[in-house]
């Protein structure tokens, strides 16, 4: 099966329901790496439940599986993450039920040979009351699948990063394991985890979640500017631009401009490749 451009803007879910525990919430944590010194009374909050347990922001992109886009048509092993958007509209509780509706907002055709993306939205609410928890918008892009007949386009600019000299940078190391942690999280694709798939499909090594090179950069926010506050962050989007391998530290360069936080994520170990670039981050 091949992508269709009207099936794919036809594709939407209502009324999917996900509960989560504090157990999710303390593994989301630990599979970003928080909690790799447990004496960081900054970052125990974050894995430990007493006296009350915090939430960090971007664990909403891992609470809503939404199976929208499967059998889709898209070659899956090929897939990759190309952009994240994060809006959340009230800090997350440490467990709850949430109610998750999904479409697809557009889908752009970049050519034969060059692959497709495919932009999707989904909102949630809780179900305790019914009112909005946060939404997501992401784009993905199918390396495998261009040339479907959709429109020519790639989709908005992304957020411009200033051009002067960060005001600070956080550097924070991933573990050689963090993959195998984070999928657990209930991303079981297995480039993240079989050797012989990632090499088959042009990757010398399995590759790290993006959305979890998402939660690193997140919790470099949390530490260099939010003084560890998660209700302090609303907003937070990035597009990616390279993948990072398990082990890797990665480097956030960050600049503050009042309630607005523009970020880059490089791994200085490989001549500072660029791995998530246009990072706007949204303060209360």
């Amino acid at each position: 099966m091949a992508l269709n451009y009207d099936h794919l803007m036809g594709l939407k879910r209502e009324g999917d329901r996900f509960r989560y525990t504090d157990r999710e919430t303390m593994l989301y944590a630990i599979g970003i790496g928080m909690g790799a010194d447990p004496l960081d009374r900054n970052e125990l909050p974050y894995v430990f439940e007493q006296p009350s347990l915090k939430t960090v922001p971007s664990m909403a992109t891992v609470l809503t599986r939404v199976p929208l886009l499967k059998d889709c048509g898209y070659d899956y092993t090929k897939v990759v993450h190309g952009e994240q958007h994060l809006a959340l509209h009230r800090p997350l509780p440490a467990e709850g039920e949430l109610i998750a509706s999904a479409r697809v907002t557009a889908a752009y055709d970049k050519g034969a040979g060059k692959g497709a993306v495919i932009y999707t939205e989904t909102a949630v609410r809780s179900a305790a009351d019914g009112q909005p928890m946060f939404t997501l918008v992401s784009s993905t892009f199918a390396r495998g699948d261009g040339g479907f007949g959709g429109p020519a386009g790639s989709g908005p600019q992304p957020h411009a990063i200033p051009e002067r000299k960060p005001d600070t940078t956080a550097t924070l190391q991933t573990s050689k394991d963090q993959a195998l942690l984070y999928r657990l999280n209930g991303d079981r694709n297995p480039l993240h985890a079989d050797p012989d798939l990632a090499r088959r499909v042009g990757f010398p090594a399995p590759i790290l979640h993006g959305l979890c090179t998402y939660g690193v950069a997140c919790r470099a926010i949390l530490q260099a500017v939010a003084a560890y506050d998660h209700t302090l962050i609303t907003g937070f989007d990035v597009r990616f631009s390279s993948p990072v391998y398990p082990g890797e530290s990665i480097a956030t360069d960050i600049w503050v401009d009042g309630k607005v936080v523009s970020f880059r994520c490089r791994i200085p170990g490989r001549n500072d490749t660029v791995v998530i670039n246009n990072g706007r981050c949204t303060l209360a």
